[in-house]
């Protein structure tokens, strides 16, 4: 798996940043095999302030405030062939926001790190075509989420 992180957000110094990539990368990897998505797959995972995703979120889909993810898929399945396999391993861009990710952990009362890898295990899901617009479809995702972070060493406290 290549995962390519862009680092827009400043508050992340740099002695932060190698451990965190090292478990994002982990955690990525791990939810790709837990889908069922391709070994050799690529993804960009940008981590931006509030002013950018908000940005991104009104231009792509049309809400006027800050997310904390968007995920950007580059394949989708269709309803026609939902077992089909990837045309190639570029699977997509996840955007997190590092302030919203703060704020979260902050109430939800745990680290900064655990909330950034969720936001991406999460993100990644949505590459692979996992949604939680229906309540089993929620059931399902939020299963796969748990079962990554608790292979990662992030269970919710």
């Amino acid at each position: 798996m290549i995962l390519d992180i862009s680092w827009e957000e400043e508050s992340i110094v740099l002695d932060q940043r190698e451990p965190l990539a090292t478990m994002l990368s982990q955690a990525i990897k791990e939810a790709i095999r837990i889908a069922g998505g391709p070994e050799e797959a690529e993804v960009s995972l940008m981590l931006v302030d509030d002013q950018r995703i908000h940005a991104l979120n009104l231009e792509y889909r049309g809400v006027d405030r800050p997310t904390d993810v968007l995920s950007f898929a580059l394949q989708e399945e269709s309803e026609e062939e939902p077992d089909s396999d990837y045309e190639d391993d570029m699977l997509g861009d996840i955007v997190i926001s590092a302030e919203r990710a703060r704020e979260q952990a902050a109430e939800y009362g745990h680290s900064f790190e655990r909330e950034i890898v969720y936001l991406a295990v999460h993100g990644t899901l949505h590459l692979l075509g996992y949604d939680h617009e229906e309540e089993k479809d929620k059931q399902e995702m939020r299963s796969k989420e748990e079962e990554v972070m608790a292979r990662a060493g992030l269970e919710r406290a």
